[in-house]
């Protein structure tokens, strides 16, 4: 149960991440330095190779004090979701604000947006503004994906239309926020059961906020709060993101959709890994040819 002594438990999944995860941890106390916040900071590392928990550890013995940071170390990788989940069951912070690892905070941004979103209680789930390394803006709100958003994120290069994600200047009402930065209370996030641990990684912020609509809770992007999101840091190459992607979406759409909709999800996907693999012929793109042989294999199944 949360308690009233930690106001904010900010969660951080660690997975072979340990330089990004360490600069994600001292851009967190760099920004909370004067801040009268009550927070805690809880670290899940799955079973990360590279010295990460060393460094993390390190690191805690230097905020004996201020913030307490629990470190949660699991003996084999359980997922982005399940870490979360795992996390936030002893948290005792009334909100809880899930960030990735490769995420450096920005000046005051993680006591602006907590102290937006405790000013506007009908406000559920609020994102931040997510930055590239170059300091432009890294698309984080979109609406749900429909056959037509799927269509346009395939085919039509939706993000760089505004058509499915973008970056909003204002502060909106919006379907779903990129998971790197969320921001909730505890109550609403144990209300729909957190993540679904049935998904891995990719597609699970969507599938969690879909079923926060559904039980009547809502989300909102806040765009005067900036986080850097450096992007990808626990995935190697290419092909890991795109074949997550796919098996993401394909499973949102059995679990929320109808068959006939799932037919019509695999015949896209299916058609978008032929002309990739195409495109991979063409210009001799071993990368293309591989990744999307997979990515048409699992949209046949």
């Amino acid at each position: 149960m949360a308690t009233n002594s930690v106001d904010l438990s900010i969660v951080i999944v660690s997975y072979n991440t340990k330089n990004t995860t360490i600069d994600c941890l001292l851009s967190i106390t760099k920004s909370l330095n004067r801040s009268d916040l009550a927070y805690e900071i809880i670290v899940v590392d799955n079973a990360s190779t590279d010295g990460s928990i060393e460094e993390i550890q390190k690191f805690k013995l230097k905020f004996q004090t201020k913030p307490y940071i629990h470190i949660i170390q699991n003996s084999e990788n359980i997922g982005f979701a399940k870490a979360n989940n795992q996390a936030v069951k002893i948290a005792e912070g009334g909100s809880i604000l899930l960030l990735n690892s490769d995420i450096l905070v920005l000046e005051d941004a993680i006591e602006n947006m907590y102290n937006y979103f405790l000013k506007n209680n009908h406000m559920h789930f609020l994102g931040a503004k997510l930055l590239n390394k170059d300091m432009t803006p890294q698309a984080s709100s979109a609406p749900f994906y429909t056959l037509n958003v799927v269509f346009g994120a395939l085919f039509l290069r939706g993000d760089y239309w505004g058509l499915t994600r973008s970056s909003p200047t204002n502060t909106i009402k919006t379907d779903w926020v990129s998971g790197a930065c969320m921001l909730t209370k505890k109550e609403y996030y144990e209300k729909i059961h957190g993540f679904d641990e049935n998904i891995f990684m990719y597609m699970d912020e969507v599938d969690m906020l879909y079923r926060a609509k559904k039980a009547g809770l809502n989300t909102f992007f806040y765009p005067h709060a900036r986080f850097i999101h450096l992007g990808s840091a626990s995935s190697s190459g290419k092909t890991y993101p795109i074949i997550q992607v796919y098996k993401g979406l394909i499973y949102f759409y059995k679990k929320h959709h109808s068959h006939f909709a799932l037919f019509c999800l695999k015949i896209m996907l299916q058609l978008k890994a032929v002309a990739s693999i195409i495109i991979g012929y063409i210009i001799n793109s071993n990368y293309l040819k591989k990744t999307y042989a997979e990515a048409f294999k699992m949209a046949r199944q």
